[in-house]
C-alpha cells in the first residue's frame, strides 16, 4: 500500500500567520502611514503574537518592508501588464486607461484591493527604506509609458515626458488617499473611467499651446 503523506499542518499554519501579519500591516499602513505603526497594533489585528513577527520577519521593520514590497510588486505587475500591451499606434487615451487600470479596479472593487492601493499610494508619497528593491519594475513601467508618449509627442523632450508621467502617477496616488477617492468608490467602474481617464490623458498630453477651438489630432 502506497504511503500517503499528510499535509504539513504546521507549515500551513505558519503560512496563514505570515499572510495574516502582512495583511494587517498593509491595512494599518493604508490607514495611518509608516510613522507611528506599532508591533502591538499589528499583532492584535492579525491575531498573532510578537514571537511570530520575530520568527517570520525578524522585526516590525522587516515585516513592513516585506508587506510594502509585496503591495508595490502587485501594483507594478498589474500596471506593467496593462501598459506593455500597447504600442506606438496606441492613443493617449488608451495609455491613460492602461496606466490607471489598477487604480480604477481597486476603486471599484474596494476591500483588500483598495487597501493595497492606498498602501502603494502612501509609499509613493513618503517612501520608506526597502522600496528600492523594486526599482527595476518602476523603471520598466515608466519606460513602457514613455514609449507610447514619445510616439505621439515627438516635439516634447524626454525629460518633459518623464515629468508628465510622474505627475500622472502622483495624481493617481493622491486619489487613493484624498476624500475625492471616496466619491469615486461609490461610482460604477464605467463612471470612474469616464471621470478619471480623460484627466490622466490630459496630464500626459500637457498644454500644447494650440489656440482654443483648434484642437489636435490626439483630441479627436
Amino acid at each position: 500500500m502506497a504511503h500517503v503523506e499528510k499535509p504539513d499542518m504546521r507549515k500551513e499554519a505558519g503560512r496563514r500567520t505570515r499572510d495574516g501579519l502582512m495583511a494587517a500591516t498593509l491595512e494599518l499602513l493604508a490607514q495611518k502611514g509608516h510613522e507611528g505603526l506599532t508591533l502591538r497594533e499589528v499583532t492584535q489585528r492579525a491575531g498573532a503574537n510578537v514571537a511570530a513577527v520575530s520568527y517570520h520577519f525578524g522585526s516590525l521593520q522587516g515585516l513592513c518592508d516585506v508587506a510594502i514590497e509585496h503591495a508595490l510588486e502587485r501594483y507594478l505587475d498589474a500596471q506593467i501588464l496593462a501598459v506593455e500591451s500597447l504600442d506606438s499606434t496606441s492613443t493617449l487615451e488608451e495609455l491613460a486607461e492602461a496606466f490607471a487600470r489598477p487604480m480604477v479596479r481597486a476603486l471599484s472593487a474596494g476591500g483588500e484591493e483598495l487597501i493595497v492601493m492606498r498602501t502603494v499610494a502612501r509609499v509613493g508619497i513618503d517612501p520608506p527604506q526597502g522600496w528600492e528593491r523594486l526599482a527595476g519594475k518602476f523603471e520598466r513601467a515608466r519606460q513602457d509609458a514613455l514609449g507610447v508618449l514619445a510616439a505621439h509627442l515627438p516635439e516634447v523632450d524626454d525629460q518633459e515626458l518623464d515629468f508628465r508621467t510622474r505627475c500622472a502617477a502622483g495624481m493617481l496616488n493622491w486619489l487613493a488617499l484624498a476624500p475625492i477617492g471616496a466619491e469615486l468608490e461609490a461610482m460604477p467602474v464605467e463612471r470612474i473611467e469616464q471621470q478619471l481617464i480623460p484627466v490622466v490623458a490630459g496630464a500626459f498630453h500637457g498644454w500644447s499651446g494650440v489656440p482654443e477651438g483648434q484642437g489636435s489630432a490626439d483630441r479627436g
